[in-house]
């Protein structure tokens, strides 16, 4: 074992461990982390923020109605804790504040992803994970008075509780959602950073684990809904309700990773009633944090398409005549591992008719994507980056989206693609053309926003979709971009007014 990581083992009591951890985290016991860490962190919050403004500024529904619940709920009490909702100054309920907030952060499916791999520490359990849960922080900031260098290692360590649950315990096998180890990650930082005891914690977990509890079912069924993109707000909001029952005295579940009822052990019985089904390794600082493994999307796509997407940029790229030929391809043939064929690759998803489902078809997605490109005449990523407008109800009856989707053809790869993910997000494309042939991409593992991509376009490409998304919900995106940089520096006064600017809808 590394120097920078400590182990939670599964004989020990996790829940009351993670408690600890995370007061000492926060209270500096540890030496700081790396500058590469702190700056990887800053971008996926401002990726964030961005999501949020754009979802705000475009009116989406959910958003919109959890946003006018925060405010019913307004706090004129200094004694009583509160915090703002994006693009606002009323001080609202904290739980509320983080539900309208992740839930626009959430809308669009457009921000960072984790896959729940990492064979260093021989945890490969593949829990598919989101960067959802940062309001959670900065509202636990708002309500203690923290300044932006507490509030920059909450969100580190938000994302490092729920990376490595991610890692170790895998939810959608037993089809329940990703969002429970962000929910598990908010209770446990959030308290910390208000000032919870570790027992305290412990019972807030325990109450979050036992009594809200989100199954897959939200993303199942023909047509996807508001439910999807909300998941993450709904369980924050109960790990910040949970929190405060406990520091206000209520005795929640204790113990609760070894509990025989709860979902870890009901699920995964470990073989002694002393263990939780796994040990829980965390970084203490240097540069091994969870958070430099997980991916951005470059756009709104649903992540596992990103390959696809990039195996079609590179072949529209190699030949240039298939766009300048203005004839559509006759096929395209996807090649694709396991869970990805099953999930965005459903032949219910063949008939898109909500944005929430769009963006989960590859079909729409890559035939989104190649309509784009004929009509730009463009193949790169920065001019075909799917925005809000490539999921328009327009766009979800375009002629010619429907005519590509209609010749695609999607095919599970087998053991050969399985076996590589989620390594990497093992994807092939194949095009038939008139023009050019037929062409391949080639295996494709690692897309422009995969953690193990090497190319030095990302930050250029994550600068265009900041000021794309953000321009949609403010007019002068600099500005916004100015206001969340460098968090590390912000004072406590200036992390109370962050989300103080105002958003057109």
């Amino acid at each position: 074992m590394t120097p920078d990581l400590i182990t939670l083992p599964r004989n020990s009591n996790q829940a009351r461990g993670l408690g600890t951890f995370a007061i000492d985290f926060l209270s500096g016991k540890y030496p700081p982390p790396n500058k590469e860490v702190l700056a990887r962190i800053e971008q996926f919050h401002l990726d964030s923020v961005a999501c949020a403004v754009s979802a705000i500024g475009l009116g989406t529904n959910a958003p919109t109605l959890l946003r006018n619940e925060a405010h019913r709920y307004q706090q004129s009490d200094t004694s009583t804790p509160s915090a703002t909702c994006f693009g606002s100054s009323d001080k609202v309920a904290p739980e509320k504040a983080v539900l309208a907030n992740s839930a626009a952060v959430r809308e669009w499916d457009a921000n960072g992803t984790n896959f729940g791999y990492n064979p260093a520490l021989h945890a490969t359990a593949g829990e598919f994970g989101h960067n959802d849960f940062y309001p959670v922080v900065i509202a636990a900031a708002q309500v203690a008075g923290l300044d932006g260098r507490q509030a920059m290692r909450g969100f580190l360590l938000l994302d490092e509780i729920r990376g490595r649950l991610a890692e170790v315990f895998s939810l959608k096998d037993h089809k329940i959602d990703h969002v429970v180890h962000g929910a598990i990650a908010s209770a446990v930082v959030y308290g910390a950073m208000v000032g919870a005891t570790a027992e305290q914690i412990e019972f807030a977990v325990g109450l979050l684990v036992a009594h809200y509890i989100p199954y897959r079912a939200i993303r199942s069924g023909h047509q996807l809904s508001d439910s999807k993109g909300a998941s993450a707000a709904f369980s924050a909001e109960m790990a910040v309700v949970s929190v405060h029952r406990a520091m206000d005295g209520f005795v929640g579940p204790a113990d609760i990773f070894r509990n025989r009822q709860a979902i870890f052990c009901l699920y995964q019985p470990p073989p002694s009633s002393e263990e939780s089904p796994f040990d829980l390794m965390l970084t203490t600082t240097g540069d091994s944090f969870a958070v430099m493994g997980m991916h951005f999307k470059l756009g709104l796509y649903e992540h596992q398409s990103a390959a696809a997407i990039q195996g079609l940029i590179d072949l529209l790229t190699e030949h240039p005549g298939i766009l300048s030929s203005g004839e559509l391809p006759h096929q395209l043939r996807i090649t694709i591992y396991e869970p990805a064929y099953g999930i965005i690759c459903d032949p219910a998803k063949r008939n898109p008719k909500t944005r929430q489902t769009a963006d989960h078809s590859m079909l729409f997605i890559v035939s989104a994507l190649l309509a784009k490109a004929f009509r730009l005449q463009q193949a790169s990523w920065k001019e075909l980056m799917l925005m809000p407008e490539d999921y328009s109800p327009e766009r979800l009856q375009d002629a010619t989206i429907r005519q590509l989707m209609d010749n695609i053809e999607i095919v599970h790869g087998g053991e050969q693609y399985d076996c590589k993910y989620p390594d990497g997000i093992p994807t092939s494309l194949e095009i038939e053309h008139a023009a050019v042939g037929t062409v391949s991409s080639g295996l494709v593992m690692y897309p422009m926003g995969h953690a193990r991509n090497t190319s030095d376009s990302l930050v250029e490409l994550l600068d265009t979709k900041f000021h794309r998304l953000a321009a949609l919900g403010v007019s002068n995106t600099d500005e916004l971009l100015r206001r969340f940089s460098n968090l590390s520096e912000a004072s406590s006064d200036e992390i109370a007014s962050l989300y103080h600017f105002e958003i057109r809808q």
